[in-house]
């Protein structure tokens, strides 16, 4: 908005120069940098001021659901992450009583839950290990063809 260069700077130094004279200079520019500052000291005070109606309007939380509305991909992951931590922590097999059906049935839902992970774990490192497998049977075929005396 309000720039100076070099050039104004120095148009502006040699027009204080003349009018002011070289005795009076440094008094000039001493009583201007101190309004520079003050100016600047009420700009900082007034904009922290206008940042502290804004924080007591409420401004933030509307920023916030703003930009939870412009990406709605990432407001959907947020419900779909607070709805998979309430069903883990909402779901406790020890807050019911064993001796009741809802207590067995949820004894017996947590080791059927147990088995289902074991075998998912069991299912995933044996893939691994099949793709691991396959992947040094590769790189021992590169390497067998590149010793020399071996040709394919």
């Amino acid at each position: 908005m309000f720039d100076l260069g070099w050039s104004e700077l120095l148009v502006i130094g040699v027009v204080a120069l003349i009018v002011v004279g070289p005795k009076d200079l440094p008094v000039l520019f001493r009583n201007v940098g101190r309004w520079v500052g003050k100016a600047r000291g009420l700009a900082r005070e007034f904009s922290r001021a206008m940042n502290d109606a804004a924080d007591e309007a409420g401004v933030k939380e509307i920023s916030k659901g703003l930009k939870a509305a412009t990406n709605p991909v990432d407001s959907a992951l947020d419900g779909v992450r607070k709805a998979a931590s309430d069903l883990r922590t909402g779901v406790d097999p020890t807050k019911y009583d064993p001796g009741t059906e809802t207590g067995k049935l949820a004894t017996e839902r947590a080791e059927q839950a147990k088995k289902i992970q074991a075998a998912t774990a069991r299912a995933a490192a044996e893939r691994r290990l099949r793709e691991a497998t396959a992947e040094l049977e590769k790189a021992q075929e590169a390497e067998a063809a590149l010793k020399p005396g071996t040709e394919t």
